[in-house]
């Protein structure tokens, strides 16, 4: 099968812990995407959740683990490029999703991402990417933030929640045998870091390694609705891993689903997007 990447956008993946990646999605799965969303918002799923405290300001939303409930999310996971440039990325014999999300901010919504890398949200461990995708046009300002090479420092953060205030899920310390550090306060010492930021066109994305540190960077106010699309997916070999009481209830769904310790990331909740035959 042709290839859908270049070298060098492998080369800055690996080296630099995020991508931009150029027009590989037509309007045609943007307009699934927005109207999965849609859908989703009118008959939301149980993890679906308001991030923004005030009920009369403008809402900043987000719901995941819902791929299989919507058959325009659906037909995206299996059908869309992504899984394709995820195993040209981690150089993959086979890719399995992990897990999909999707944000939408209304225009005029001062709610934003604290930043945090992926990693230690959930009971995953392993070589995995994610892709980000924008429904609309935005400018480097307006979208998130990486931290470039945080994926390559070694290092576990606990979980920062998305509600405003940004509540940390504990303290610094020892968990299941991993350390775990509180994230830097990147927003007031910038100077210390070098940031990834790009303008990206209808159908142009982000890929990036799920260890890279990434959040909003500018606190801009949107003047128009926006909606973000993203998923996990994993590489051969990469597990379910016990973390913090952070993720139980996420936990819960898994082993509810039949998933212990230690299991492959397969199966029903994880299927298999490409496979090298």
């Amino acid at each position: 099968m042709k290839s859908l990447l270049a070298p060098e956008e492998i080369k800055h993946f690996k080296r630099d812990g995020a991508v931009l990646i150029k027009g590989k999605f037509d309007k045609q799965w943007l307009d699934k995407l927005r109207r999965g969303i849609d859908e989703d918002i009118k008959n939301p799923s149980p993890r679906f959740e308001r991030h923004t405290k005030d009920i009369n300001a403008p809402g900043y939303f987000e719901d995941f683990w819902t791929w299989n409930l919507y058959k325009d999310f659906k037909d995206f996971v299996f059908n869309s490029p992504t899984a394709k440039i995820a195993s040209e990325l981690l150089e993959a014999k086979k890719i399995n999703l992990v897990m999909d999300n999707w944000f939408f901010r209304e225009a005029g919504s001062k709610s934003g991402a604290p930043f945090h890398h992926d990693i230690s949200y959930f009971d995953f461990e392993g070589s995995m990417c994610v892709l980000w995708l924008p429904l609309e046009p935005v400018s480097k300002e307006e979208g998130i933030a990486w931290i470039k090479g945080s994926h390559l420092w070694d290092k576990l953060f606990i979980r920062t929640r998305f509600n405003e205030g940004h509540l940390v899920d504990g303290e610094a310390g020892i968990v299941n045998g991993k350390t775990y550090d509180i994230t830097p306060d990147i927003l007031n010492n910038k100077d210390d870091y070098e940031f990834l930021q790009w303008d990206l066109e209808l159908g142009d994305c982000i890929f990036f390694d799920m260890r890279t540190l990434h959040g909003s960077l500018n606190q801009v106010t949107p003047k128009k609705d926006i909606h973000r699309y993203t998923l996990r997916m994993a590489k051969e070999g990469s597990m379910i891993e016990y973390r913090g009481d952070w993720a139980q209830e996420e936990r819960a769904m898994m082993e509810a689903n039949g998933y212990q310790n230690g299991d492959d990331l397969d199966g029903k909740m994880f299927p298999t997007l490409h496979e090298e035959i």
